[in-house]
């Protein structure tokens, strides 16, 4: 293959992937840490990836029974309908309660019910489900195609509208329910804006590259830091570039050695240090 074609079909969509990927999944942390206002709340908190892992598991250990089904489009279209299925539920319920704490255990409780019915699915699955399911859990963001990337980019950009439509009240959430409330504030106006948001980006994104940690965590923090500030309009774009910026390092990293790591474990390796750093650092001030 010659080394322009290389560098389009295969280069310039990873490096165009994980900069799109991580974007999108430190703009929903950030809308995360804000509505929770817990500032280790991560986009996947909601179960939208548990319900993507549920849709992965079902294609590779239920459908799969041909060759045919066994390839990567499959994968990310169940896995998108998984986590689609996950937001649905995760936004109707953020409707109908006011109480982020209720949504937030609701979130857990639904990510766990999707995790248990994947591990009932890989218990019964044979080897080469397995090993494939396995594969899109580790989280990559190589075999992307443009048309892929641009439906990312697209849930990145209708997310991104939302969280800065919906700054002022993340703004005013971080002083609490009640504090909104006598604001004139609608707790649930802004619930539901910011799930629509951090469920659209989150589950498009661990629909292609898998589930991927620890940068909705991370890149928020850093971007409060380097702005010394909490006003949203100010910590989106800067945990957008930052998350970005995370994401493309973990993934050069990844593929420094003879062998490449997966995405995921590097992602954890880069994110737990900083956040143990972050937190000794909050507990000195």
């Amino acid at each position: 293959m010659a080394t322009g074609a290389v560098l389009w079909k295969l280069r310039v969509p990873r490096v165009l992937t994980a900069l799109i990927a991580g974007g999108a999944l430190a703009a929903s942390g950030a809308q995360m840490q804000a509505v929770f206002r817990n500032p280790l709340a991560d986009p996947h908190i909601m179960g939208v990836s548990g319900g993507a892992g549920l849709g992965a598991a079902i294609a590779t250990m239920v459908l799969g029974t041909s060759a045919a089904l066994f390839t990567g489009v499959t994968v990310a279209v169940a896995a998108f309908l998984g986590a689609f299925l996950a937001a649905l539920l995760v936004v109707a319920v953020s409707a109908r309660f006011k109480s982020a704490t209720t949504l937030l255990v609701f979130g857990v409780m639904l990510g766990f019910i999707f995790s248990a019915l994947s591990s009932v699915l890989q218990y019964t699955a044979g080897e080469e489900s397995l090993k494939l399911f396995y594969s899109w859990m580790a989280g990559s963001f190589s075999g992307s195609r443009y048309g892929e990337i641009i439906l990312m980019a697209g849930a990145l950009v209708i997310g991104l509208i939302l969280a800065f439509c919906n700054g002022k009240g993340l703004d005013i959430i971080l002083f609490g329910e009640e504090y909104a409330t006598l604001s004139g504030a609608s707790t649930r106006r802004i619930l539901v804006l910011s799930m629509l948001s951090c469920c659209l980006m989150t589950g498009t994104v661990t629909a292609f590259c898998g589930p991927l940690g620890f940068v909705g965590i991370v890149a928020p923090h850093i971007a409060r830091r380097l702005t010394c500030s909490s006003a949203h309009r100010q910590v989106l774009p800067w945990s957008l570039a930052t998350g970005a910026t995370l994401a493309l390092a973990a993934d050069i990293l990844a593929n420094i050695w003879p062998i490449p790591l997966p995405v995921g474990s590097t992602l954890a390796l880069i994110g737990i240090p900083l956040i143990l750093i972050l937190l000794l650092r909050q507990q000195r001030a």
